[in-house]
Formats: structure tokens, sequence, C-alpha cells
């Protein structure tokens, strides 16, 4: 079985990798570069594995990049329901329930048809 975030990705991913260039990124900028690590960071995947001594630098820049990311599959939240499957045109998987500009369109459509059907039933 495949990890969800990896699926579709053509190449290899190693996170220990990864990990490895993300420290070699932020190491140099580093107030404090002879201090000792305030924390060991240990990754072991099938594709590969690493244990890393960090710095306080290092370990708030990872703290920072991992609070700051994003899913590419997080479109929101449902107004209708509260879940989080949105499809990327902003259908809700759970109650079906559409979102954004369309899902407006077809709602304000949906209540013209509704009072038009009401009218014609009172007349």
């Amino acid at each position: 079985m495949a990890w969800p975030s990896v699926v579709g990705v053509s190449t290899p991913f190693d996170p220990a990798a990864v990990v490895a260039e993300f420290i070699d990124a932020v190491s140099p900028y580093d107030p404090h570069p002879h201090a000792d690590p305030v924390a060991m960071i240990g990754v072991r995947t099938a594709v590969g594995e690493g244990v890393f001594a960090v710095s306080d630098h290092v370990i708030r820049a990872m703290c920072k990049a991992l609070a700051a990311y994003r899913d590419p599959e997080d479109r929101g939240v449902c107004v209708g329901c509260g879940g989080r499957h949105l499809d990327e045109n902003l259908h809700c998987r759970d109650c079906g329930r559409l979102h954004g500009i369309l899902g407006q369109v077809i709602a304000q459509h949906a209540a013209r048809v509704a009072a038009e059907e009401a009218a014609e039933d009172r007349s």
C-alpha cells in the first residue's frame, strides 16, 4: 500500500533525505551553530532512514514549516455537514452540497424554481 501523500508521485520519495535536505537548508542561518542539539528526529521508511540531532533553530524552523503546511486536497469545510471532503468542484462528497459560485448559482436557481412551483400550486 502506498502512502497517500506520495500517490501519483512518479519518482521515489525518501522522507529521511527530505529531512536531511531541510536541515541542510536551515542550518546555515542558525545564530548559535555550535550549541548542543535540543532534539533527535528519527525517520524510518521502506526507502531510507536517518536519525538527526537538531538545534533549537532547526526544530523551530521545522515546526513553523509544518504549521504552515496546507494539504492540496484541503478545500475547506462543508457549510452543510461540516465534512472536509470537498472535491475540485467544491462538491461535498459527504452530503452532496455544492459550494462556491457554482453552488450559489445552483442554490439560487433551485430556490427560484421552488418559488415558481409554489406560486403555481396556489393558483
